[in-house]
């Protein structure tokens, strides 16, 4: 097995195309510390230089940073180490989000759990409405000078928010984004249209995460197979895999359609999903979420497969370029929150007196 290397962006680190993530290690996943940290030194082994966590993964209190730590201990050297901030990271104020005072004392508590005096690529998992770009940009770039972190990068930030951070950083004379982390997947294409031409022009690093779709590219979901919707991400958003529902009817058709093309290839059908992003010019690396050893193992057999023309054409032909038949994108509060989507409705004496003359209003006040 030989794995690929690449350039993130024009941040001049070398990467591996394969990146570890440890989105699943930890109580909300893999509670079982000890296997994890063989998984991470099974990827180590294996030529993965590239490890992306973050201080909300896992569990209470950074518990996947912590299982990080731990297993480089020794071998830090040998990684190009990412984690991010944004979640919350306990029910006070101020313990999340983008602001500086958060960001500044974040920083801190990501180093010290990962065991380590700098980060290489300091993430900001989503956009924060309530803080002003600048201000992020702001305290990002003094951690720079400050050599805690070595560059920073965002997370599944729509076009319009990465344009606004790019114009933000030239026109206040601070660092910009050099990364973004956004959803990738053969059932998640949207960001073919904005996301990797700008990132391509701007020559940012794209490092991509979901490649499994939801599950829907493992090979265990599938038409006709009973699917529980009680357990796993199912119990949390049990509509993205009811097959009831016409739009997932669309994704299990598609699978199938897949699953024969990864038999005709000869791997599987996650080795096909994870190989997928890859073929495209602006990606750097491709993030695995391995579970348990078996599944890493499994992703990890795939390393050299690379996808022609020939086998990409049959792909878009089953799910078309720029084609999302799953929605993972950031949604903003604009769309979120329906009370800013309609204007208030005044009381019926507000309204009257707005439809007076200043005379008018005066003689009946």
């Amino acid at each position: 097995m030989t794995l690929r290397y690449r350039r993130l962006g024009g941040t001049g680190i070398e990467v591996s195309s394969y990146c570890l993530g440890a989105m699943m290690f930890g109580s909300e996943g893999n509670p079982d510390h000890d296997e994890c940290i063989g998984m991470i030194h099974t990827a180590l082994d294996a030529g993965i230089n590239f490890i992306d966590t973050a201080d909300a993964y896992g569990g209470d209190n950074g518990e996947s940073e912590e299982i990080v730590g731990a297993a480089l201990e020794g071998r830090r050297d040998e990684v190009v180490l990412a984690t991010k901030v944004h979640f919350p990271m306990s029910d006070r104020p101020n313990h999340q989000g983008n602001s500086r005072l958060w960001i500044t004392r974040a920083v801190e508590d990501s180093l010290r759990r990962l065991r380590t005096d700098r980060i290489d690529l300091y993430q900001v998992h989503r956009p924060d409405p309530h803080t002003d770009i600048e201000e992020t940009l702001s305290v990002l770039s003094d951690l720079v000078h400050q050599g805690k972190i070595r560059a920073f990068g965002c997370s599944t930030f729509p076009v319009e928010e990465i344009v606004e951070a790019h114009r933000a950083a030239a026109d206040h004379g601070l660092l910009r984004f050099r990364t973004e982390q956004p959803p990738y997947s053969i059932l998640t294409r949207g960001i073919e249209r904005t996301i990797l031409p700008l990132a391509h022009r701007y020559r940012m690093g794209v490092l991509t995460w979901g490649p499994l779709g939801w599950g829907f590219l493992t090979g265990r979901i599938r038409r006709g197979e009973a699917i529980d919707l009680t357990t796993g991400r199912a119990r949390h958003a049990p509509d993205r895999f009811n097959p009831d529902l016409p739009e997932n009817q669309r994704k299990l058709d598609a699978v199938e359609e897949l699953i024969t093309l990864a038999d005709e290839l000869g791997c599987t059908l996650p080795q096909l999903a994870v190989a997928f992003p890859l073929a495209h010019p602006a990606v750097s690396s491709v993030i695995l979420g391995p579970r348990t050893p078996e599944q890493l193992d499994g992703l990890l057999a795939g390393a050299e497969l690379t996808l022609d023309d020939a086998t990409l054409d049959r792909i878009d032909e089953i799910v078309p370029p720029g084609t999302d038949l799953i929605d993972l994108t950031w949604k903003p509060p604009s769309l979120t929150d329906p009370t800013l989507r309609r204007r208030p409705v005044p009381d019926r004496a507000a309204s009257k007196s707005n439809r007076l003359s200043p005379d008018q209003q005066r003689v009946q006040a």
